[in-house]
């Protein structure tokens, strides 16, 4: 554990499985992950059957302290993504942990 799964990573895989050129491969991947962007952009949720689901959520301004000198200062509003798991990824990942 500890490593990585990257951009290159998938591409690879795509290039060992299916046979496609590291090109190709790495073209798709970026058009994947371009068209989740979109979505975000466009407000848009993504929902990746069997893998979970992407929102953006808007959080509000608020006090946040610094944790090394501990002085508060304001945190502005910001919309963050957040990430639910489908049940087949939970599963998955219990099985491995136990």
């Amino acid at each position: 554990m500890g490593s990585t799964l990257t951009r290159a990573d998938l591409a690879e895989e795509l290039y060992r499985t299916i046979g496609l050129s590291h090109n190709e491969s790495s073209e798709i991947v970026e058009t994947v992950l371009e068209e989740i962007l979109l979505s975000f952009e466009n407000g848009e949720n993504v929902k990746l059957t069997s893998f979970g689901t992407f929102k953006i959520r808007s959080k509000k301004e608020r006090i946040g302290r610094n944790p090394k000198t501990g002085i508060e200062a304001k945190i502005s509003s910001r919309k963050v993504v957040t990430y639910k798991p489908s049940r087949q990824i939970i599963e998955k990942i219990d099985r491995t942990i136990l």
